[in-house]
């Protein structure tokens, strides 16, 4: 009853639009004080026990690291050498977009840092381009979802942590996936700019490739030290986040000199900011999920899953059906830390790899980012683009399909996700 209690809370705290920190955290206090059985130095404890890991100091790094990337310029780079590398195709902005957003989600490992800093400069291109503004929010929501899926990752730090899975197993399972994911929603791109006869905005140029890629150089170098490093052992997830923030700080400081002390104190107070929401959500989170554990809602929720049906697909189909109304509702590092407690021993008892299941439960999770009403991918770009949030949703809408298709070829063919991996871990 109490149980019950306390997720109707949650639910109507979350509909009402109180922060998903907050809201995780007073719903588990109301428990913890009605129910009279919980001493309150233990939900400090977890609290605490909820932070305190290495693995989660990549995740202030990282935010930073993108942060930094944002305010040096090496956006604009990226932007203008995926410009010239396909800005030939038909509708070659909307390609263009995806391009940006693949190398982009190298640094930063995050969909919201992708959608803030490159969308501002995509949605303006494609606006001055003549593009439909419908059309440039859709593409620019939808390619910002491959950050946290291409190496490195900030959900997938976070997963690996719940699920004592190993984050360098996760970063290269993301790999293939992220690509798959750009594959599709280029095919989309090229439907629609056939359809709505959209017009190829460069020609080829070598000189013009061989210039941007000078200028975009030491730019691009950022994902090879952050991913090569780990894939090669030389570091870990965390070290690996902090030489990116080193990197980035030497090309904006020194090599670019487009970071002043101004904007570098800024950057940091933003990061200190939106590192703490994050680490104020996994705690929360972790006393939430410490309390359905203990209570065993995870192994009724099992049993209940079971008594169901026995057939593997069909309990991954409804894993993922869970997990794509969660993320309608949730923000991703909060339903990460409830959710892989409940969900990671059902898809495991089916014969799930728990690294193959993050990759299903981060792209899901990714989706939620694009879907009402709380689409936090959404709410920055109608910011940026300066129309309202329902215009902003219903553009996005059709490309939810292509990331849909890729989610079940990821969930249904493992070596999809498993085969970089094994190769190099196994």
């Amino acid at each position: 009853m109490l149980i019950t209690l306390m997720l109707v809370v949650l639910f109507i705290l979350l509909i009402i639009g109180v922060p998903v920190g907050i809201a995780l955290a007073g719903s588990s206090m109301l428990y913890v004080l009605i129910s009279g059985s919980v001493p309150d130095f233990v939900v400090i404890h977890r609290m605490v026990n909820g932070v305190d890991s290495f693995p989660l100091l990549a995740i202030p790094f990282f935010i930073l690291a993108g942060n930094l990337m944002n305010s040096a310029g090496i956006t604009n780079r990226i932007f203008a050498f995926a410009t010239a590398c396909i800005g030939w195709l038909r509708g070659g902005l909307g390609h263009v977009n995806i391009i940006a957003s693949v190398l982009f989600a190298g640094m930063s490992g995050a969909a919201v840092a992708d959608a803030g800093g490159l969308g501002t400069i995509e949605i303006k291109a494609m606006r001055d381009a003549g593009y439909d503004i419908d059309f440039a929010v859709a593409v620019t929501a939808a390619s910002s979802t491959i950050g946290p899926i291409i190496p490195p990752s900030l959900p997938m730090v976070v997963y690996g942590v719940m699920a004592s899975a190993s984050v360098g197993q996760l970063f290269s399972a993301g790999f293939i996936p992220g690509l798959l994911m750009a594959v599709a929603l280029m095919l989309m791109v090229a439907w629609y700019a056939k359809k709505r006869n959209y017009p190829r905005d460069k020609r080829f140029s070598i000189r013009l490739l061989a210039t941007t890629f000078k200028r975009a150089f030491l730019s691009l170098l950022t994902p090879v030290i952050i991913v090569g490093g780990i894939l090669t052992g030389a570091f870990t997830p965390t070290e690996a986040a902090i030489s990116a923030c080193v990197y980035a700080l030497i090309l904006g400081v020194i090599v670019y000199r487009t970071l002043s002390w101004k904007r570098l104190l800024h950057v940091s107070m933003d990061t200190i900011e939106t590192s703490a929401i994050i680490l104020f959500i996994v705690a929360a989170a972790s006393i939430f999920a410490w309390i359905l554990t203990s209570n065993r809602v995870t192994e009724h929720f099992a049993s209940l899953l079971m008594g169901m049906t026995e057939s593997p697909i069909l309990i991954l189909v409804m894993l993922n059906m869970v997990l794509f109304v969660v993320g309608c509702f949730m923000e991703t590092v909060a339903a990460i830390t409830i959710l892989v407690p409940v969900l990671l021993p059902i898809a495991v008892g089916v014969g799930v790899d728990p690294v193959h299941f993050g990759v299903i439960m981060v792209l899901n999770l990714m989706i939620g980012l694009l879907t009402p009403p709380v689409g936090m991918v959404l709410y920055v770009l109608s910011r940026v683009a300066g129309i309202n949030f329902e215009r902003c949703s219903a553009a996005t809408l059709p490309f939810l399909f292509p990331l849909v298709v890729v989610l079940a070829l990821i969930t249904f063919v493992p070596s999809f996700s498993m085969w970089l991996p094994t190769l190099i871990y196994r």
